[in-house]
């Protein structure tokens, strides 16, 4: 696969296409599948010690085509998390550090006007900027102006990216991991609800425990590093993603994710089973993307797992990354310190699993 950032890299303003398309292959069976999964995860404990929940979420957005939102102080091996996953995939990874003064053009490209030395003619060439990588660690995502935020909400959903009205692909697969650091808010720029929904998952990584922070430091100190083998492709991966949309979910799956998400409204009508807990404190609830997320959630979970079919555990398994970012919390729970991580457990616990 064409690394379209390497240095000389050019884009053809004529087909506005920066992409190589990753090369086709038939479909993944679902031993296949399994193995690719299981060597996936031990290559990342070969370097990340403990934080299996997050990994596992992780994992679960990367395979179902979504982005991932993660939260927690520095020092907790994000980076280390993503590019560890790009060398075994044997992906290209970039990291994009979000600071106030950076510029959408800084993330995109720009393009140059440059004269053939022996034609003399002009022509436009476009330098692609890190968002043409497959793997994307967008670093404090909240310390930049809404304006190039928008840049990267654009590439993540739209898979292209749009430079002086001219539209350029992104290779396939494209993931990002955006962090926010919850300890210094000052000076930042909170990601509005319409850019925040476009995450599949919020994930929270916290501390290690004790033994797994021992290990970290016997590891990290010694003149030894972990070596992470590939153990897949691009289109293998994009495979995994087909399989996982392929997998079953029953009607009474469904139903239990959008039974979880009109509850979590508080302007539901009484059909809707809305518990008073969000009554009470939630300003807005899930929309309807909510509901998506948690189904292919659902099914992705299920693949990891093992199984073929989706449960309805497994939509609670996803629920608290699904939903803690899109519920909508109002003053009073501010007050009463009531979180969304709470509404989402009340919201489990008031509406019955099939």
């Amino acid at each position: 696969m064409r690394d379209p950032s390497a240095s000389g890299a050019a884009v053809d303003p004529s087909t506005g296409s920066g992409q190589v398309r990753v090369a086709p292959r038939g479909p993944i069976s679902f031993d296949d599948a399994q193995r690719l999964a299981s060597g996936l995860r031990e290559e990342l404990g070969r370097a990340i010690i403990g934080q299996h929940g997050v990994v596992q979420e992780i994992l679960t957005a990367f395979f179902a085509g979504g982005h991932c939102l993660l939260r927690g102080v520095p020092g907790l091996a994000k980076t280390l998390l993503i590019k560890t996953l790009a060398q075994a995939v044997h992906l290209k990874f970039n990291r994009i550090q979000f600071t106030p003064d950076l510029m959408p053009s800084d993330i995109i490209g720009t393009e140059v006007i440059e004269e053939d030395r022996g034609t003399g003619r002009r022509e436009i060439r476009f330098i692609p900027g890190p968002v043409f990588a497959n793997l994307i660690l967008a670093d404090e995502i909240n310390r930049t102006p809404p304006k190039t935020q928008a840049a990267l909400l654009e590439a993540m959903q739209e898979y292209h990216v749009t430079a002086s009205g001219r539209t350029y692909d992104l290779d396939r697969p494209f993931f990002v991991l955006a962090t926010q650091n919850p300890i210094e808010l000052e000076g930042t720029y909170p990601l509005p609800e319409a850019q925040l929904d476009r995450f599949m998952f919020n994930v929270v990584i916290d501390y290690p425990s004790a033994a797994e922070e021992h290990r970290i430091l016997a590891l990290t100190t010694g003149d030894e590093e972990p070596v992470i083998a590939p153990v897949a492709t691009a289109s293998d991966i994009e495979a995994m993603r087909h399989l996982v949309r392929d997998i079953p979910a029953a009607s009474n799956v469904i139903d239990y994710a959008l039974r979880i998400v009109r509850a979590s409204r508080p302007a539901g009508g009484a059909e809707d089973a809305v518990p008073a807990p969000v009554r009470q404190w939630v300003k807005w609830g899930a929309g309807p993307r909510a509901g998506q997320a948690l189904v292919l959630g659902a099914k992705a979970r299920a693949l990891l797992d093992g199984r073929s079919v989706a449960a309805p555990e497994d939509i609670c398994a996803v629920a608290l990354p699904v939903l803690r970012h899109r519920i909508l919390l109002n003053f009073q729970a501010e007050a009463d310190g009531v979180d969304t991580d709470q509404i989402v457990a009340r919201l489990l616990e008031a509406i019955p699993a099939p």
